[in-house]
């Protein structure tokens, strides 16, 4: 996915320079026409420089390095350094993933994450020169050495599928930006990470124009903005009911079987007005139901029963539910090995806290957000039967001769203590969310594998603008 790329670069030493200005100026406006550069600027950027090595122009191209060799003579002070830069191929499809290196110094992704891993060391030369500045020896005192390399968990075929997908649908229907992770519940290791708008991280390393810079940093969606780990402002919709079945499950609210009246709307009473009720609409009739229809159909109504209680009937209560979620890992970093992962937000239990939050809160509304990996972190453990892993992407560090020098087991972060036939009851009710044509994913059933499926649909306090979800395990 990556590789290092030669790169000759074209610097000058101001000391080394004519001190007859009209024969400077002469030489700039020489070098500039050969590097495309205005003369104006290029001699503005050396004469106010105190540096002993100013860059003039990086990664030159072929046409131009020749250019210059040919008439190098001409220029004292000016002269050519061999570098190399990152290639990274297919740059966009794994930008967020992958990140960046400069030539700055300034590193993103696994290029940051794993720096010490990846870095070269560049090894030492002594150069030797008389008293006009020229050069007259040259000796390598430390002798350069290559980084060592990754090996990603990655299905690289997967992860431009996401891409080429997910790139499809947002542009279909008109959505802003997106994300897309996919683990591998045996592991945690990340086979897939992609986020929208992306970036081709080859103009980080090998040099972009300013108009190239602008269209990135201007873009009001922030293209280098990784949603998959970093975006916390999504509250998660209806993907929150499998956790909250379970829970309700667990704490012994319902049992697989029981059935609880679900109307079209729930009313009760306003806390502060005496003459009126606060009313919770489902998206449509569904009627009695149990846990696994309510997930399949994704039941609103159900849900605000089982997490807030209604008349006689006893919930869960925010408290537990929040306690749930955290044992999820919702509202903490998963320990990615990535930089720039975000927490996410558990809603604060306040004392103005009432049951109506408790009711947004049971069908994931309300003033919370998850990160698309927390999610897929969470199902993930609901697929494997309650074991969480701390997601990772590098599985392997390799020598030049491809030798394993470290390997990285799966690392678990807890043991969900559920009971298997609860887990399996969650599963069955996301499988006929797939199987029953009243589910909620049951265009994933023509799958040539058998999928388990979880939407949802999260407002953002704008008018016709949701946060959409799908969950899937197969």
């Amino acid at each position: 996915l990556v590789f290092n790329k030669p790169s000759f670069d074209l610097i000058v030493r101001p000391t080394d320079l004519p001190k007859d200005e009209s024969t400077r100026e002469e030489i700039f406006k020489n070098i500039a026409q050969i590097i495309g550069q205005d003369y104006q600027e290029l001699s503005k950027k050396i004469n106010i420089s105190s540096l002993a090595e100013v860059s003039v122009a990086e990664n030159l191209d072929y046409q131009t390095l020749v250019l210059f060799e040919a008439r190098s003579h001409e220029f004292p002070g000016f002269e050519t350094k061999n570098n190399t830069v990152r290639e990274y191929i297919s740059g966009s499809v794994f930008s967020h993933l992958i990140g960046y290196q400069r030539k700055t110094g300034e590193k993103k992704g696994l290029e940051e994450y794993y720096d010490n891993i990846l870095k070269a060391n560049p090894g030492e030369l002594q150069v030797k020169r008389d008293v006009f500045g020229n050069p007259i020896s040259k000796e390598v005192i430390v002798q350069p050495s290559s980084g060592q390399s990754l090996v990603l968990y990655l299905d690289a075929g997967l992860q431009k599928k996401l891409n080429e997908t997910l790139g499809g649908i947002i542009k279909s229907v008109g959505a802003k930006s997106g994300a897309a992770v996919a683990l591998d519940p045996k592991t945690g290791g990340v086979l897939a990470m992609v986020s929208f708008p992306n970036f081709d991280n080859n103009f980080f390393s090998q040099g972009m124009t300013q108009e190239k810079w602008n269209s990135i940093n201007s873009n009001p969606q922030n293209p280098l903005f990784n949603r998959a780990i970093s975006g916390i402002g999504y509250p998660t919709g209806s993907t929150i009911k499998p956790l909250v079945g379970l829970a309700a499950l667990e704490e012994g609210i319902i049992k697989p079987n029981t059935q609880i009246y679900s109307p079209l709307e729930i009313c009760i009473q306003n806390p502060w007005f005496a003459d009126k009720q606060d009313c919770y609409a489902d998206w449509k009739y569904h009627g009695t139901s149990d846990l696994r229809r309510a997930i399949a159909e994704s039941v609103n109504t159900f849900f605000y029963q089982v997490g807030g209680g209604y008349k006689d009937f006893v919930g869960l209560g925010a408290t537990k539910i929040k306690k749930w979620l955290q044992v999820f890992n919702w509202g903490s970093e998963t320990g990615i090995d990535l930089p720039e992962e975000g927490a996410g937000l558990l809603p604060n239990l306040a004392d103005d806290w009432r049951l109506g939050d408790t009711y947004h809160l049971s069908i994931g509304q309300g003033l919370f957000s998850i990160t698309p990996l927390q999610v897929a972190l969470a199902y993930a453990a609901i697929a494997n039967g309650g074991t969480l892993f701390q997601p990772q992407v590098v599985h392997e560090v390799v020598d030049n001769e491809k030798n394993v020098l470290e390997k990285f087991e799966p690392k678990i972060l807890r043991e969900i203590l559920a009971k298997d036939e609860n887990f399996k009851v969650v599963k069955e009710g996301m499988r006929q969310a797939v199987t029953s044509p009243q589910g909620s994913s049951y265009l994933l059933s023509s799958l040539p594998v058998s999928a388990a499926a979880k939407t949802g649909t999260a407002q953002t306090g704008k008018e016709d603008v949701y946060h959409n979800w799908v969950t899937v395990f197969a």
